[in-house]
């Protein structure tokens, strides 16, 4: 377990000042912002009070580290509430997603790096900078004219932060002054190719016709089948490692590219494959389901059996969603 400061009011006053102040932008607060102000510091308070001496023992001994999953594992929660889940529990989700925020903010604090001031008013500093329409003279009348101004502002903003003072250019796939930097490396596959080619697009590097995409899925189709070991060659899986990368170069391509009409049809692929993974999941519990009714396991049954199974759980499913 990696070590750390216990939470004290001496720690907290040893963290680093922001390097950047608000610009001055007065926005009058209702009774809502108040109310969130208040049960915010609260939230804050009662966080800081369970890793302090005499807390909760696990609150205590959790770290960044310790903490990545759990800051994942509520992202994608608050996505499923999002989608099927009360306002209520919309709600309470947003409110785990929020104490990740907090959790980190304060163990930071501990360590004297930052404080949860300092994230809120970074957030608040860069979303007045990054909309100079509202808050300056800048022009934008389309949702269009904002990306692109948006992009320009963090090229500006990656810029002056110093990241291209470096005397050797970097690879292209690092380049921080790229319109690309950015996006995390992190994530996973899908969310990365549909962030990476979003943001191409708000340059205007994108295709015009949803047509023109599908061309490009029939070419890598090709181009993988091409890929393919000839006919009698070594099971799935078992090819030699220049052929296996080949492989995945070319089924590589072709998920960028399925990626991208989900993308351009304004679908978030991400969650379409959710969808999907749920919708076969629903489908395959019908033919077990089926196979058990006969007295027989699913694996069990001949492959022309499961194929019934499966075009009759389809029908099932159709009616069940109605």
């Amino acid at each position: 377990m990696p070590s750390r400061r216990k939470h004290s009011g001496k720690a907290r006053s040893k963290a680093q000042p922001k390097k950047h102040r608000a610009p001055s932008v007065e926005i009058p607060l209702n009774s809502r912002d108040r109310a969130a102000g208040k049960w915010f510091a609260k939230l804050v308070g009662l966080q800081a009070r369970l890793r302090a001496p005499g807390g909760c023992p696990w609150d205590r001994e959790q770290t960044h580290e310790s903490l990545r999953k759990f800051l994942i594992e509520e992202t994608y929660e608050v996505l499923e509430a999002m989608e099927s889940g009360t306002a209520r529990e919309f709600a309470s989700e947003l409110g785990d997603l929020l104490l990740q925020v907090v959790f980190h903010s304060i163990v930071a604090e501990e360590d004297s790096r930052f404080t949860i001031s300092d994230v809120i008013e970074s957030v608040h500093t860069k979303m007045v900078r990054r909309h100079p329409h509202v808050f300056g003279a800048v022009k934008a009348v389309t949702s269009a004219d904002v990306l692109k101004n948006w992009e320009q502002l963090k090229a500006a903003e990656r810029t002056g932060e110093g990241n291209s003072a470096s005397s050797s250019p970097l690879p292209a796939d690092d380049a921080e002054d790229s319109i690309l930097s950015g996006v995390p490396r992190s994530l996973p596959a899908v969310l990365e190719a549909s962030q990476l080619t979003s943001r191409a697009s708000r340059i205007g590097f994108d295709w015009n016709h949803l047509s023109s995409i599908l061309e490009k899925l029939d070419e890598e189709k090709q181009e993988l089948l091409k890929a393919l070991p000839a006919a009698g060659a070594s099971p799935a899986g078992t090819e030699a490692p220049a052929a296996l990368h080949h492989l995945e170069e070319e089924t590589g391509d072709l998920l960028f590219v399925a990626v991208n009409i989900a993308r351009f049809l304004g679908v978030d692929p991400e969650i379409a494959l959710k969808k999907a993974n749920r919708k076969f999941k629903r489908r395959f519990h019908y033919m077990e389901a089926a196979a058990a009714r006969e007295g027989h396991r699913l694996a069990d049954l001949p492959r022309a059996r499961m194929e019934e199974l499966w075009n009759e759980s389809k029908s099932a499913n159709a009616a069940g969603a109605r």
